[in-house]
């Protein structure tokens, strides 16, 4: 049996940021902006007290302790997003025919991909900062999963199927992955 001190886990809350649970959600409101998600699970107790968020198992056992850890980072980039937002940076490579990129309301559309006459599409998820400078493609928000979600659909927009990727590495590609100072 693992011991319950182990098994407790503390998330520090730094100043200017507010944790509240109201019921299954989590609300983290920090000076860049608020992120609200689903984390519950009836086996784990969590509270915010004072500047810490307090999560305890109800049961001793591994999966309490696997889940108390996912929440754990989750609780840390939720924390960490709301006070620096995360930024993706992607890079239109064009050898074959001229890429141009463009963002019109929640859709990224790329045109002329291989010479194709229909723009492919790839869908921004909501609360994501999309913007298109020459070939740098810059994603950024406040929830990690997703600005990671919005740079995966670029780049699955842009995917290749029926050539070799040794010759044709035409696409938008992720480069890099920052917080904004």
């Amino acid at each position: 049996m693992i011991e319950e001190r182990r098994l407790t886990k503390e998330v520090t809350v730094p100043e200017g940021v507010t944790v509240s649970v109201q019921g299954k959600e989590v609300h983290v409101k920090g000076p860049k902006g608020e992120i609200v998600r689903k984390l519950f699970d009836p086996t784990v107790k969590m509270e915010v007290i004072e500047n810490k968020v307090k999560l305890s198992p109800k049961r001793l056992t591994k999966k309490q302790k696997m889940l108390i850890n996912t929440y754990v980072s989750h609780l840390k980039n939720m924390i960490s997003g709301v006070q620096k937002p995360f930024i993706y940076r992607l890079k239109v490579c064009s050898s074959h025919f001229p890429i141009s990129v463009s963002v019109e309301g929640s859709t990224f559309v790329i045109k002329n991909f291989f010479g194709e006459k229909v723009p492919r599409k790839a869908r921004i998820v909501q609360g994501v900062k999309v913007e298109a400078k020459g070939d740098v493609v810059t994603v950024s928000g406040v929830d990690l999963e997703a600005v990671g979600q919005t740079a995966t659909n670029i780049e699955l927009a842009s995917r290749i199927t029926d050539r070799d990727r040794r010759v044709f590495q035409d696409g938008v590609w992720l480069f890099e992955k920052a917080v904004q100072e």
